[in-house]
């Protein structure tokens, strides 16, 4: 139990956070308002309820009784091994409504089988919406924690659930897996799936992510040569990678988690990647760590056999018998290579909706306002597959393909299509682990201009402060818990940090 004193009134609170259980009382309190020191959920101290993703679950709440100068906690044993979705009714203080009314005949349709689509069904239901809602995913699975495909990849695919199927089932969410939308006809409100299928609705939500890009080089069509998608990839790349030569297409956070979590888990894995620009990582568009922030990291990695080849490009893959052998680089280098992972960027999945009338931009993100919904009346759209005005932006519009800004986006829009008003209010919140070491990120900081630099680099203790137009935008930092958590928090409020007070 965390007991929190905040001005003359006690509350005590559930001590860890449900989504990674990290311990809430090295976190930072502002207000009424508690937020998790490792990846930034917020929760709101009178009532548990969430305030800030990516925790899906709020934290439990117990009575306090002040007497003779001593406090007084009430809680009953069972509720203290809970976990708090258990009290997730308790602490919202919401009507009982997880069941759907078959007398209500409204039909939300959420296609996408991820966070974004998940927390705007239960926040459909946690509001009071009785009607059907449906889940319609290309998926095999109910949602699961992506993050961890590149992390431990010995996993099983309901190891990484975020909910299981009998929770859907118990608030009359339906669920359908490997059912692919075609096509959508805005006119008459209905979307037709790959099976041949078709449904109607009321109000539509489109959250089908993104997908990995694709290789366009000779050889791009050999065996062996993986994306990093799936429960079931991760559990193909690291069978047919233990023991043998990896190379790794490119070199983002997903490239770079994946040779931690390799080089953990195999006997022998001499591995190379390479990065078409050798400038930044980049996160989603929200994050831009330059790659001297992660040189020590990366020296880490070398030193554990992992070579990078960077400034080059693949130019072509060989192979022997269907499978692939080699990747020819552009300066000429052949890299012996049993196993190909490619991660070089995503783009979004909104090919079915070519020529209708939805506004997207040129790369197919969909255009969104602040409420979530697109120019379609009652159709919304949330998460990887969005382009959204962005406040840390001055309101330019950006693409964030974070957990975090997915459940945020899912959110707003559940709340809108029940005309609530709302306006997305969040700080996009990054995180990553390499060989043990957690980088911290949030803000947004696209188009800084200038840096200012806390602790040291190599040392692997930094705070990293990101400045646009003399203000901090954006911050990173490694082994400095809970800096990032507090960045967070000042900027969720509308505060402005100058560049002199950063230094």
């Amino acid at each position: 139990v965390l007991l929190v004193r905040n001005r003359r009134e006690f509350r005590a609170l559930g001590s860890k956070c449900p989504h990674y259980s990290a311990p809430l009382s090295k976190g930072v309190l502002r207000g009424e308002r508690l937020r998790c020191p490792w990846h930034g959920a917020c929760f709101n101290i009178r009532t548990g309820d969430i305030e800030e993703y990516p925790a899906l679950d709020c934290i439990s709440c117990f009575k306090v009784t002040v007497k003779d100068g001593k406090v007084f906690i009430t809680a009953k044993k069972k509720v203290l091994t809970l976990p708090a979705v258990t009290e997730h009714r308790q602490c919202l203080g919401l009507r009982d409504t997880s069941r759907r009314c078959l007398l209500n005949r409204n039909t939300m349709l959420l296609l996408g089988g991820g966070v974004a689509a998940l927390v705007c069904a239960e926040t459909l239901r946690q509001e009071g919406f009785t009607g059907r809602i449906i889940m319609a995913t290309n998926e095999k699975h109910v949602p699961y924690d992506k993050s961890k495909l590149s992390k431990d990849m010995n996993l099983k695919a309901e190891d990484v659930y975020l909910r299981k199927p009998e929770f859907l089932q118990a608030r009359g969410i339906e669920f359908w897996t490997e059912k692919e939308a075609v096509s959508v006809d805005f006119q008459e409100q209905k979307v037709h799936f790959t099976d041949g299928s078709s449904q109607k609705y009321h109000q539509l939500l489109i959250a089908t992510g993104s997908h990995p890009g694709f290789l366009k080089v000779p050889g791009a069509d050999l065996q062996n040569i993986c994306t990093l998608q799936t429960p079931e990839e991760s559990s193909k790349i690291l069978e047919l990678a233990t023991g043998k030569n990896l190379v790794i297409v490119g070199a983002s956070f997903i490239g770079t988690r994946l040779e931690t979590a390799e080089k953990s888990q195999a006997s022998r894995l001499p591995a190379a990647a390479r990065d078409t620009n050798g400038i930044s990582l980049q996160p989603g568009a929200a994050a831009e760590l330059p790659a001297w922030v992660l040189a020590g990291p990366f020296q880490m990695l070398q030193n554990k056999g992992v070579k990078f080849h960077m400034k080059t490009e693949l130019c072509e893959l060989r192979g022997k018998d269907g499978k692939v052998t080699e990747a020819v680089l552009a300066n000429g280098e052949k890299l012996p290579a049993d196993v190909v992972v490619v991660g070089i960027g995503s783009a979004p999945n909104s090919a079915f909706l070519k020529g209708t009338s939805i506004a997207r931009d040129d790369k197919g993100a969909i255009l969104v306002n602040l409420h979530m919904q697109t120019n379609i009346p009652d159709v919304f759209a949330a998460g990887d597959v969005v382009t959204f005005p962005v406040a840390l932006l001055d309101g330019d519009r950006s693409s964030i393909h974070h957990q975090q800004v997915a459940e945020a986006h899912g959110h707003c829009a559940a709340l809108n299509m029940l005309r609530r008003g709302k306006e997305l209010h969040t700080v996009p919140y990054f995180w990553t682990t390499l060989l043990g070491k957690s980088i911290r990120y949030a803000g947004c900081g696209k188009g800084y201009t200038d840096t200012v630099v806390k602790g040291s680099l190599e040392q692997q203790k930094f705070l990293i402060f990101y400045i646009r137009d003399g203000h901090v935008t954006a911050a990173a930092s490694l082994n400095c818990d809970p800096m990032v958590s507090l960045i967070a928090e000042v900027l969720y409020l509308g505060k402005q940090i100058s560049k002199e007070e950063a230094e």
